[in-house]
């Protein structure tokens, strides 16, 4: 082990209880986008970081004043904190994941859970074998306007869902990110933006029993693809499609659930940031409805994780849930046949 810097830890009085979290892969998205919106979380602290590169790691601990850096896994879960986030690359989750529910920290994981199914089912297995939690960063559906439509579909005020469509769309040509290596990611556009869609249409229509689709390299050439399109059947009734991509420069990426008596989308939402979501809400009877919303969506799921920390309440997003999207995922690239 080597302990690349450590501060003397300052009690935090009982009042003040705050979950401890340590993190895991110290990638761009943890340092712009995770660690600060961890700080505006109110009962959480940062106190330990792990990365195989130490000068990421003393610099990550460094800049968000952590208590301690590590460059050996094994070491680093042996320090004092309660939750670990996972943003390492998609190969290393199903390992650390299995660690840390073994050395007893309950573990947010970033999406997709793993690379196979299999590794996810143990994955899930193992934790609760240990008595630790899991949950994967499908951080979509926790925005207040995602809730708004999720009671709308639950109250039967769409009457019958017939269909479900999202989208989520960015241009992100190839370069040296783990995503476009095959090993490290699993795949591309699917596994990194087709999941959320997928956890939204599960989320929104319940569970899926068939899916097909495409994949395809559609403007950029690399291991993995650049477009994903599906169309699933709920197990309840009506259907649900998604499409992909990492070659859009500009798109809307609308939600739109369509009901018998009504319909709803929702607007500036699935990658978009600092700018308000837009819901519309189409009833049978009723004047058009507009609700606009601002809101910081994954300090909500960190919210969350605290009040299942501090409160027992159930978790929200589950590690079944990753479990299940993967399959899902996997089942669709199966199926497709490339021309």
């Amino acid at each position: 082990m080597k302990l690349i810097k450590e501060k003397k830890k300052i009690p935090i009085p009982k009042s003040l209880k705050r979950v401890r979290w340590g993190v895991a892969g110290c990638g761009h998205f943890l340092e712009n986008t995770f660690l600060p919106t961890l700080q505006q979380a109110k009962r959480s602290q940062l106190v330990s970081v792990y990365s195989s590169d130490p000068e990421r790691a003393n610099f990550i601990t460094s800049k968000f004043a952590a208590e301690s850096a590590f460059s050996d896994y094994d070491e680093f879960l042996k320090s004092d904190f309660d939750v670990l986030y996972v943003s390492s690359a998609n190969a290393h989750h199903y390992e650390q994941v299995i660690k840390a529910a073994k050395a007893g920290k309950n573990i947010l994981c970033e999406k997709p859970l793993a690379v196979t199914s299999q590794q996810a089912e143990e994955m899930v297995k193992v934790c609760e074998e240990n008595n630790v939690f899991l949950s994967v960063n499908y951080v979509y559906r926790f925005h207040p306007l995602i809730v708004k439509a999720k009671d709308l579909i639950d109250n039967h005020l769409l009457g019958k869902v017939l269909s479900i469509s999202t989208q989520f769309n960015i241009d992100f040509p190839p370069n040296d990110n783990f995503r476009f290596k095959k090993k490290l990611s699993g795949g591309g556009a699917l596994r990194d933006l087709g999941t959320h869609m997928i956890d939204l249409l599960r989320f929104f229509g319940g569970e899926i029993t068939e899916i097909k689709g495409f994949l395809d390299n559609a403007i950029y050439t690399s291991e993995v693809e650049d477009f994903a399109a599906g169309l699933v059947k709920f197990e309840k009734g009506g259907y649900g499609s998604f499409q992909v991509s990492y070659s859009s420069k500009k798109s809307f990426n609308r939600i739109e659930i369509t009901g018998y008596k009504g319909s709803i989308s929702i607007e500036n939402l699935v990658g978009k940031k600092n700018v308000p979501a837009k819901l519309i809400i189409d009833l049978d009877g009723e004047s058009k409805k507009i609700f606009r919303k601002r809101a910081n969506k994954l300090l909500y799921l960190i919210r969350s994780i605290q009040k299942t920390f501090f409160k027992k309440q159930p978790l929200q997003v589950t590690g079944m849930d990753g479990y299940i999207n993967l399959k899902l995922m996997e089942e669709l690239e199966s199926g497709w046949k490339k021309d």
